[in-house]
């Protein structure tokens, strides 16, 4: 694990990484550990009380993996998956899981600033994902998995920008390219209903077990920090 304190507009952060190209290995390896995870319990807003928060918009990978892992963080008040990045109109998951669009697998946060800054979202994104393997994230491999960084103004661009260029200035992924891809939001369509809190309403599924769970777990581990106080 490295640590980096920079300084992006005017902002001391510390950035803590997690595991990086292993994944794999580590979620399929017979002596890998499988473990339970405790369940962060979010009120369900109504579309006029989730107004009132600011959006941010991820991808990547798996968007059951990335919703829980925001779902943890303490001023995130709703996460939705659904699908982004892409040209085609209303598009569904048999169209993007097979590759048949332009889409990536996405989130939608909601979050209240006063509690967690943009900044610090992007904190979160960097570390729980490896940005370094284009087109796949873990035992998931296509476009439909690869990595954005949505920005919806000026601001969120430099700061992004600048996150990206103190991850290679400080070679916290030992020369490996970073792939991420530095978008602007256009359009989030929201994915079936059976997607939303899937974490949550499946954990016997075996992908939830072995991949999700391990994933959640290794971030929650190095961002102590960010999470929510309360868990059920």
């Amino acid at each position: 694990m490295k640590l980096l304190q920079i300084t992006i507009l005017g902002l001391a952060i510390l950035l803590t990484t997690s595991c990086k190209s292993n994944t794999k290995k580590e979620v399929f390896s017979e002596s890998s550990k499988i473990e339970t995870e405790e369940v962060y319990e979010m009120e369900k807003l109504s579309p006029q009380e989730l107004s009132k928060y600011e959006t941010a918009y991820f991808a990547s990978g798996c968007f059951w993996c990335v919703e829980a892992i925001f779902e943890s963080v303490r001023g995130v008040k709703e996460v939705i998956s659904g699908y982004s990045g892409g040209k085609e109109k209303n598009p569904t998951y048999e169209m993007v899981g097979y590759g048949k669009t332009t889409h990536a697998e996405a989130v939608e946060v909601y979050y209240d600033p006063k509690e967690i800054s943009f900044t610090e979202l992007v904190q979160v994104f960097f570390g729980s994902h490896d940005p370094t393997t284009l087109n796949r994230q873990g035992p998931d491999r296509g476009p439909q998995y690869r990595s954005i960084a949505f920005y919806k103004n000026e601001i969120q661009k430099k700061i992004i920008g600048s996150y990206i260029q103190a991850l290679k200035d400080q070679d916290v992924y030992d020369g490996a390219p970073i792939t991420t891809e530095v978008k602007q939001f256009d359009v989030f369509y929201k994915a079936e209903a059976y997607h939303q809190d899937y974490e949550k309403n499946n954990p016997n599924n075996s992908y939830i077990r072995n991949v999700s769970i391990p994933r959640l777990n290794r971030f929650k581990e190095n961002f102590q920090d960010y999470l929510k106080k309360e868990v059920h």
